[in-house]
């Protein structure tokens, strides 16, 4: 199963993720859920990068990523950073709603 932490900041902002695990859907190459979840992710990181010029602290490797935003996000930045990580959840809650035995979703507050 894949596990998505939403890490939350006292004022509800997302301040990072971390992806762990297998989904097991399918054999690995074949897996329509990790791939979802990857190009969701990964996307997200990326567009961060390319969008705002925020550039977050990822780590990945296989069956893991863990991103979270520097503590110098620029005032004018921060707004598309958070929207961009909100539209990465509700994206995830569309595969978690078709694919719930396969991928959780939690929020954490820090």
């Amino acid at each position: 199963m894949i596990i998505v932490s939403i890490l939350r900041g006292r004022d509800n902002d997302i301040t990072g993720f971390e992806v762990s695990g297998h989904a097991g859907y399918a054999e690995s190459g074949q897996d329509i859920v990790c791939a979802g979840v990857s190009a969701v992710t990964v996307g997200t990181v990326n567009s961060i990068e390319a969008l705002t010029g925020t550039v977050m602290d990822a780590e990945m490797k296989n069956g893991f990523l863990n991103a979270k935003l520097p503590g110098d996000v620029a005032p004018k930045a921060a707004e598309q950073v958070q929207l961009l990580l909100l539209s990465m959840v509700v994206m995830l809650q569309s595969i978690e709603g078709s694919y719930g035995s396969y991928i959780k979703i939690k929020d954490v507050i820090i």
